[in-house]
């Protein structure tokens, strides 16, 4: 009996497998605020459920960064 990875049982169901992205908030000083994974499976999903947790944190303002697995910046304001 094989034993299938968590990547091919959610292929072969047709699920997509989801990326960790990170985002980042800095106070103006560059002390770091925030450093939250975000798990989604496409760079604008991923945008966007960090621009709501960012408005949900009241941090929208602030400077912040997300960043894709392979380094991409997905998100940024000063």
């Amino acid at each position: 009996m094989k034993v299938l990875r968590e990547e091919e049982v959610l292929t072969a169901k047709g699920g997509s497998i989801m990326a960790i992205y990170r985002l980042t908030v800095f106070e103006s000083s560059g002390d770091k605020l925030v450093d939250e994974a975000i798990e989604a499976i496409t760079d604008t999903d991923a945008k966007e459920l960090g621009e709501k947790f960012l408005a949900e944190k009241q941090l929208i303002d602030k400077t912040h960064r997300l960043v894709s697995p392979d380094g991409r910046l997905i998100l940024f304001h000063v």
